[in-house]
């Protein structure tokens, strides 16, 4: 029941994180008004408004201009709300489990911002450093797990300080946002184990190559090509909270196993 009530709740969340996509990066205030067309501007009545099914039911069209409603709405709510699942069904509901559940919606906004505009806004990226240091602080209290605590210092620097070089050294190909972005993922990966950090921290290059050779293939070469980097640490940060442990141990055995 755990696992059903926070997938429900993470596709109303999505649908919430669709409004900061829509109005960050806007300049526009997400905090007041009601959700509207952003072609007509009609406001969206709540019927109209409800996850995933309003977009089938009215489908794919804005009921009052007709305009097409992208399939990123959808996309969207149905990430955060698979995050959140998983979320509940490998932490529970410990205040970890509530952090993970409020980076789920940041960082889904986040990078379907970064896909579109190719920047990571500061206020989302500054609320989640905010929650984790909170929440981390919080849940070391609860549980006397100091030296969890510790470990998300030197995740958050560490990671921050490697991204802080690859910028420092090629300001073109990665964005200061990418940097701050690391800050907050290493300090929740660190907290987590050595194993979670260290497979977020390889796994970012390696998603970012993989999505560099998708927008080549896409441009017809490599020159001149351009792409998001938020995504990449994005997704190699969920590949390390659910299942680094599991991918850490798997590569120690591997390599025990060659050094034999």
């Amino acid at each position: 029941m755990l696992i059903v009530a926070a997938t429900m709740l993470g596709l109303l969340c999505g649908s919430f994180a669709n409004v900061l996509i829509a109005r960050i990066p806007a300049g526009e205030g997400w905090a007041k008004g009601s959700s509207r067309c952003p072609q007509c501007r009609h406001d969206i009545a709540w019927y109209d408004n409800i996850p995933v099914f309003s977009w089938l039911w009215l489908r794919r069209r804005c009921r009052h201009c007709q305009e097409p409603i992208p399939g990123r709405y959808p996309l969207v709510e149905i990430s955060v709300g698979v995050l959140f699942g998983l979320v509940a069904w490998q932490f529970g509901s410990s205040a970890v489990a509530w952090l993970l559940a409020f980076s789920a919606l940041l960082t889904v906004a986040l990078a379907a911002i970064d896909f579109e505009h190719h920047r990571l806004p500061d206020p989302l990226v500054f609320a989640m450093a905010g929650a984790v240091l909170v929440l981390l602080v919080t849940d070391a209290a609860l549980t006397g797990d100091w030296a969890a605590l510790a470990r998300a210092g030197i995740g958050a620097l560490a990671l921050g300080g490697f991204y802080f070089v690859l910028w420092f050294a090629y300001p073109k190909g990665l964005g200061f946002g990418d940097v701050k972005l690391a800050v907050p993922v290493g300090a929740v990966l660190g907290y987590l184990g050595w194993g979670a950090l260290a497979v977020g921290a390889i796994g970012g290059p390696l998603v970012g190559g993989l999505l560099a050779l998708v927008a080549s293939i896409r441009a017809g070469g490599v020159k001149g090509v351009r792409f998001a980097y938020g995504p990449a640490i994005i997704g190699a940060f969920w590949i390390a909270v659910l299942w680094g442990p599991a991918i850490a141990t798997w590569y120690v055995d591997l390599a025990a196993g060659w050094a034999v």
